[in-house]
Formats: structure tokens, C-alpha cells, sequence
């Protein structure tokens, strides 16, 4: 077990107690200088700055010293310490109000100049109940700590008044800075001295500087409310835009189901109109194959016999014809064709419609006459003023555009 080199003092290290700062090149090691005395330092070998506290395995330390809860005394080398992260200073501001001990004395040696200021501005902004000295080396920080746990160390360390205020403005000066720059407390006031006071104009500029800030952190605030208005703003426009979309889109939607269940009704219609017209059909033939039959048992003469089968020949296929053209049904791909004609033309009237869906199932033009029961010319007629209303050009087909539409 080592010794302490200034008091003589038995001195534990435990493995747990150092803290690895890889990337930054550096470790903290803590160890007790028994009975109740913390040490940590900073160990590299070359110049380093600090990035944070490895809070969690000081306060493991403190617990398994013994000391939770107590005001400690402690020491911390910062040899090869040259600078200081603002993570860090965040870390220790935070250890020293809320989540560390109250030291009854912390003394801090080896501070290189690079960093003094720093260190100096922890000291002036710690708690009231902790004690915070910057000193040169470990044998004054440890005759401090030993004169402190005695009794012998005092609170006065300055040698005359002058002395006295200097520190006391020195002080106040650095805890004005460390909230404007470190806790951001704009609003905190500054304490300024006598107008006679030599310091007072250095007061006075920090004062104005914290003005300053106060005012560029207003603009930040404002920039940053007009930001949020400016989307709040998009995002209900937006909003508004897509609800009216979307009530459209459902009107759309009912206007469509609608004509589907008319054109559902419609393919119903033709259906049974078109079955009870094969039924017609299927009768009249079925009375002329009677009449058919009793010609052929009849004795007349053969010429006349067969005059009369030639016409019963014609009057078949007429029939046969028929129920081939009556026989198709209206299918789904009908109707979707249909729907998609009286979007693009919905000017067609329904008598328009049924001719266009007689075109695409490939009736001629006197298969068409025989099914709706008008002339052949007449159905000429409606295919010119039904190829005008579609628009299309002169030597373009209706049937070719029909099965265009129905390929879509």
C-alpha cells in the first residue's frame, strides 16, 4: 500500500476508480488518502483537453469511502490540462448544484495558465457551501486540505482590503459571466460596484453584453415563432386542401356508385327483354317447323312444295339470325365500356349508347336494323351523326374507337 508523499498518509486505489477518456488520450484516476480524503488527477502523457465528467464513477467512489452525504475534502491535478470542453464545464456546473457533494474544500493544482480562468470562473460560481481553491502544486493543495480538516484553515486569505475587494469583484465579475455563458440566465441581474470603483466599467460592459444577448435571443425566439407560424399556416392550408379532395372524391365516388347501380338496373332490363324476345323467337320458329312439317305430308304439286320449303328455309335463318344477336348478354366489361363512353361523350343519349354497344360486339349494319326495328338507312344514318358526335376524324372507325375505349 502507498504512502502520501506531503502527510504520510496510507493512500487506496482500486481498479473501478479510473475513469478511460481513449479518445481524448487521457484517464481520471481516483484514489482515498485515508481516512477521508479524495485525490483525482488527470493522467496523460502528453497535453489534453478535458471532454467530461465520469460522474457515475466518482460518486462510486465517494460511496464505498464511506462519505455519501458528507461535506468532503478533495484535491484534483489537471497536469497536461489545456483546455476545457464546454460539455465539461456543463457537466461540473450541474455536479456542483445538483447531482455531486458539497466540498468543504476542493483544491485544484498543476492549472496551467490556458486553463486558469476557466477553473477560476468554477470557483467563483460554486455554491456557497463548497469551497473551491486554485493552487500551484500538490503539497499546497494537500497542506490545505490537512490545515482545513485541523481547524487551522481560516476564511480569510487576503492580506489587506484592496486585496479583499479585488476578489470580491473578481468574483462576482467571473459569476456573471459563467450564467451568461455557461447556464444562459440573460435575466440574472449584475451586481455592480461604486461608480469610483476602477472595476465599474468593466461591469458596465458586461452588463451591456448581457443586453445584448437578451436582445439576439428575443430575435432567435421570434425567427423561430414566425417559423413555426409559417408551417402551422401551410399545414392547415394544406389540411383544407385535402379535405376538400377528399369531399370530392367521395362525391365522385357516390356519383359512380350510382351510375353503376343504373347501369346494373339497365343490364337487368335488357336481360330480360332479351330473353323474353329469344323466347318469342324460339316459338314462332317452332310453329313454323310445324307448319313445315305438315307441307311436307301434304300431295302438291313439287314445284310449288318447293317454293314453299325455300321460304321456310329464309324464314329459319332470319329467326337463327335473330337469336344469335338477341342471345348476347350484357357482361361486366359491357358496363365498365358503358361508364367510360358517357365519361368521355356525355352527350349520348341512350339510344346512342345501345348503338355504340351493338358496333363493339361486331353487328353489321343490317344485323343492327333487324334488332332495334328500323331501316338500314336509318341506321346509316345514325352511325354519320353518331361518328360527328364523337369527334372523330373522317376516315377514322367507329368500331376502331369502341374497341379502344374497351381495351382502356
Amino acid at each position: 500500500m502507498s504512502t502520501c508523499s506531503v502527510s504520510g498518509l496510507p493512500v487506496t486505489e482500486k481498479l473501478h476508480w479510473i475513469a478511460n477518456h481513449a479518445k481524448s488520450g487521457y484517464i481520471t484516476k481516483f484514489s482515498l488518502i485515508r481516512p477521508d480524503i479524495i485525490h483525482g488527477e488527470i493522467v496523460a502523457d502528453h497535453d489534453v483537453s478535458m471532454d467530461h465528467i465520469e460522474l457515475a464513477v466518482f460518486q462510486n467512489v465517494i460511496k464505498e469511502c464511506g462519505l455519501w452525504g458528507e461535506a468532503i475534502h478533495m484535491l484534483f491535478g489537471l497536469t497536461h490540462v489545456k483546455g476545457i470542453s464546454f460539455i465539461y464545464k456543463k457537466n461540473l456546473i450541474d455536479m456542483l448544484y445538483n447531482s455531486g457533494p458539497v466540498f468543504k474544500l476542493l483544491a485544484i493544482y498543476n492549472v496551467d495558465r490556458e486553463v486558469r480562468s476557466v477553473m477560476e470562473t468554477f470557483a467563483a460560481i460554486a455554491p456557497e457551501e463548497s469551497r473551491i481553491v486554485i493552487v500551484d502544486s500538490y503539497r499546497e493543495a494537500m497542506q490545505l486540505i490537512l490545515d482545513s480538516r485541523s481547524g487551522k484553515l481560516g476564511t480569510e486569505r487576503y492580506r489587506s482590503i484592496e486585496e479583499q475587494q479585488y476578489g470580491a469583484c473578481k468574483k462576482e465579475f467571473l459569476s456573471a459571466l459563467a450564467r451568461l455563458s455557461w447556464l444562459n440566465m440573460l435575466d440574472h441581474p449584475i451586481a455592480l460596484p461604486e461608480n469610483s470603483s476602477p472595476f465599474y466599467p468593466y461591469f458596465k460592459a458586461l452588463e451591456a453584453f448581457q443586453h445584448d444577448l437578451r436582445e439576439k435571443e428575443s430575435l432567435r425566439q421570434q425567427e423561430f415563432q414566425n417559423i413555426i407560424d409559417q408551417y402551422e399556416k401551410e399545414i392547415t392550408e394544406k389540411t383544407i386542401r385535402l379535405n376538400a379532395r377528399e369531399a370530392m372524391s367521395k362525391k365522385k365516388e357516390t356519383l359512380l356508385e350510382q351510375e353503376k347501380k343504373s347501369l346494373n338496373d339497365r343490364i337487368v332490363s335488357k336481360n330480360m327483354a332479351l330473353k323474353r324476345l329469344s323466347s318469342l323467337i324460339a316459338e314462332k320458329r317452332s310453329k313454323i317447323k310445324m307448319i313445315y312439317d305438315l307441307v311436307e305430308q301434304l300431295d302438291i304439286e313439287p314445284a310449288l312444295k318447293k317454293k314453299i320449303t325455300n321460304c321456310y328455309g329464309e324464314i329459319v335463318d332470319y329467326f337463327d339470325e335473330n337469336s344469335r344477336i338477341t342471345g348476347r348478354e350484357i357482361s361486366v366489361e359491357d358496363s365498365r365500356f358503358i361508364a367510360e363512353l358517357q365519361r368521355k361523350h356525355p352527350d349520348l343519349n341512350r339510344r346512342y349508347l345501345d348503338l355504340c354497344m351493338l358496333i363493339k360486339q361486331n353487328l353489321s349494319t343490317q344485323e343492327i336494323a333487324r334488332l332495334v326495328g328500323i331501316t338500314t338507312r336509318g341506321i346509316e344514318s345514325m352511325r354519320y351523326r353518331l361518328h360527328k358526335k364523337l369527334g372523330l376524324p373522317k376516315h377514322e372507325s367507329i368500331r376502331n374507337y369502341l374497341r379502344g375505349i374497351a381495351d382502356d
